[in-house]
């Protein structure tokens, strides 16, 4: 999917790319991209809890399960564009590299240098790694049957 337009949809799912993808991989994109881009830290990369909440069956009263761990982060390009990202668990560089991501993507600029350099590769990874583990599930697919007795027929 070519995330080509400034949409609420495609920042979605360039965030979930960016979520899912280890801080090494956005790093090479970013140095491949070519986007030395000037920021200001608006919120430094800051840890925190979020509560987590359920529901039984989907549509039972809701109820909390626990608690996660979430960095967050928000910073603002020279050009104004401002990018912001809150990663689960404690990494405060991995936020901040998709809070600069997520500004880069915006500016019309850079949008289709990261998409080139960061999302598609980041993208090609993340498909592998779902089809690996897909292939791996499915070699331990058990396929069960029952034989039918003598008597139980009528």
């Amino acid at each position: 999917m070519q995330l080509s337009e400034n949409s609420v949809a495609g920042r979605r799912a360039a965030m979930k790319i960016l979520a899912q993808s280890d801080v090494a991989s956005i790093e090479r994109g970013l140095a491949a991209a070519d986007c030395a881009a000037r920021f200001v830290e608006l919120r430094a990369p800051e840890v925190g809890l979020v509560m987590l909440r359920g529901r039984i069956g989907g549509n039972g009263a809701p109820f909390n399960v626990g608690e996660a761990s979430v960095t967050r982060a928000a910073v603002q390009l020279e050009s104004g564009e401002r990018g912001f990202a809150y990663i689960l668990g404690r990494d405060p560089k991995k936020a901040r590299l998709a809070a600069i991501c997520d500004a880069l993507w915006q500016a019309k600029a850079s949008r289709e240098r990261i998409e080139q350099h960061v999302l598609a590769p980041l993208r090609v990874g993340l498909e592998n790694r779902e089809r690996i583990e897909r292939e791996r599930t499915a070699a331990t697919k058990v396929d069960f049957f029952t034989l039918v007795r003598g008597e139980d027929e009528q």
